[in-house]
């Protein structure tokens, strides 16, 4: 009988094995179970971002147009009284073609004001790289302001100064 006991003992803690691997199992599937709906019911705010970036129209190249004449002038407000020159070479930055044709169209008005603009400046004043970054945003609403005025409804995006001498 003895024997009998301890083959039953055996048996039992056996069976208590399984019922908790089976319990272990019941939870494991039921914690996926769980993770897998926090996933697929999750929050849609990360699906709109992707929408929205497919929406959005693809970036247009960017179209350069080289202004062929320099421009040559004399500074309005001269250094210790010596007269100073400046000339500079441009080109205009543009995505979308017709701001380039819109710039053509208009340059000998666009002209005439950049040289205005580029008279008016101080030889000290552009001596430094703020100064040529200025005059450089200067010309680019110059030129923008022009296209306006004339009805445009494109603008340019830069302008480049591929040359700058002062002497």
């Amino acid at each position: 009988m003895a024997e009998q006991k301890q083959d039953v003992d055996i048996n039992e803690s056996g069976g208590k094995s399984k019922k908790m691997l089976l319990i272990i199992i019941a939870v494991v599937i039921l914690l996926g179970a769980g993770v897998a709906a926090f996933f697929l019911m999750g929050d849609d705010t990360e699906a709109e971002p992707e929408v929205a970036e497919e929406t959005k129209p693809a970036k247009q190249k960017a179209i350069y147009h080289s202004v062929d004449k320099p421009f040559i002038v004399n500074f309005q407000k001269q250094s210790d009284n010596k007269v100073k020159y400046m000339q500079i070479k441009l080109k205009v930055m543009a995505r979308d073609p017709d701001a380039i044709d819109a710039f053509k169209l208009h340059l000998p008005a666009i002209q005439h004001e950049l040289l205005m603009l580029f008279f008016s400046q101080n030889y000290d004043a552009m001596n430094t790289q703020e100064g040529t970054r200025a005059l450089r945003q200067e010309a680019l609403s110059t030129i923008n302001a022009i296209l306006t005025a004339e009805g445009e409804e494109q603008s340019l995006n830069a302008v480049y100064f591929t040359s700058l001498i002062m002497q």
